[in-house]
């Protein structure tokens, strides 16, 4: 597992990294912006323009998958759906390479540049909410359903969580003490939810939906951000994040995201079965990209407890809670 770091990437090489590659001077403005996976920073041009740069973690994507972010984001802004796209370069590409001194590393470090817009983040409670919403994703889907996005994840349990899990394990990273159980709760898990996966539809989604995603600008309305982990997969994938709990407690919002959405594209019901297997695989892969940053100077200081047997214990047995829903066994399951 390639786990990358980002301390040889200093506030000075990022701010001319972005001032080579747009041909736009910069006024020295510099904001560190939470990300749990890359370094994104505000940046001001000397116009008075607000920028976002996206330095993309070493190792994590290949420059195709990230391209095929930005063809994703692109054909979403060409049908005027509300998205944040990359600024084209003087060289006329959405994607551009920094790199580190040679005695600090040379590391190379791909980074895209956005517009700064501005909204708060959306938290969905009325009816009206939520079928804005539905309506939203409905529009983005159709978008996505155009082309696919070959250099992606696919979001299956054996493309995706499977290969998650094996990682961990080579890694060594589980508590010895715990490692069988954890291994045989997700294995078990997964081989018993992938017959649900076969025969379904698989498009470009955005993949990490969740309300965080979306924000609710004043006089313009919804609009979807952060594309950084937009995937080919069930477009189930993007409604249940958002969801206020587990789909058989969350009856009302699902359906008034599904009228939503049904305005602009067809949703296929059966695959509602997916949404408590998918909140499974994304546990698993929410832990895999943690395991990732385990290296990072401010990821040690931020979860020190991250890896420790009282942080396993959970792990496994939030996992076997989640199994025990999908089998039944816990909360009902929308069907």
């Amino acid at each position: 597992m390639q786990t990358g770091s980002f301390d040889q990437l200093s506030p000075e090489i990022a701010m001319r990294a972005v001032e080579n590659s747009s041909g736009r001077p910069l006024d020295g403005t510099l904001e560190s912006y939470h990300s749990y996976v890359n370094r994104v920073y505000g940046m001001r041009a000397e116009d008075g323009e607000r920028l976002v740069a996206k330095f993309y973690r070493p190792g994590r994507w290949t420059r195709e998958a990230i391209l095929d972010e930005h063809a994703f984001l692109l054909d979403c802004a060409d049908a005027e759906i509300p998205v944040i796209a990359p600024l084209r370069g003087l060289d006329g590409q959405t994607l551009h390479a920094a790199r580190a001194p040679a005695d600090d590393g040379g590391g190379e470090f791909l980074f895209a540049v956005f517009p700064r817009i501005g909204g708060r983040t959306f938290e969905p409670e009325t009816d009206d909410d939520f079928l804005r919403l539905g309506a939203l994703l409905g529009r983005c889907h159709v978008a996505g359903a155009r082309r696919e996005a070959t250099a992606r994840a696919v979001c299956s349990p054996a493309l995706l969580t499977a290969p998650f899990v094996n990682e961990l394990l080579a890694d060594g990273l589980v508590h010895p003490d715990h490692v069988d159980k954890w291994k045989d709760t997700c294995e078990s898990t997964l081989r018993a939810i992938a017959p649900l996966f076969e025969n379904t539809r698989f498009q470009r989604i955005h993949g990490d939906c969740h309300r965080a995603n979306i924000i609710d600008r004043p006089g313009t309305g919804l609009a979807l951000i952060d594309f950084d982990d937009m995937m080919m997969g069930p477009p189930v994938q993007d409604l249940w994040l958002v969801l206020p709990g587990h789909a058989a407690e969350s009856r009302r919002e699902l359906n008034l995201l599904l009228e939503g959405y049904e305005q602009f594209a067809p949703f296929d019901i059966s695959t509602l079965r997916l949404i408590e297997p998918l909140r499974f695989m994304r546990m698993i892969y929410f832990l895999a990209w943690r395991a990732r940053q385990r290296n990072d100077a401010w990821f040690r200081g931020s979860f020190p407890d991250w890896g420790s047997e009282a942080f396993w214990i959970k792990e496994t047995e939030d996992l076997l809670d989640q199994a025990r829903v999908i089998s039944g066994e816990g909360r009902a399951q929308t069907t």
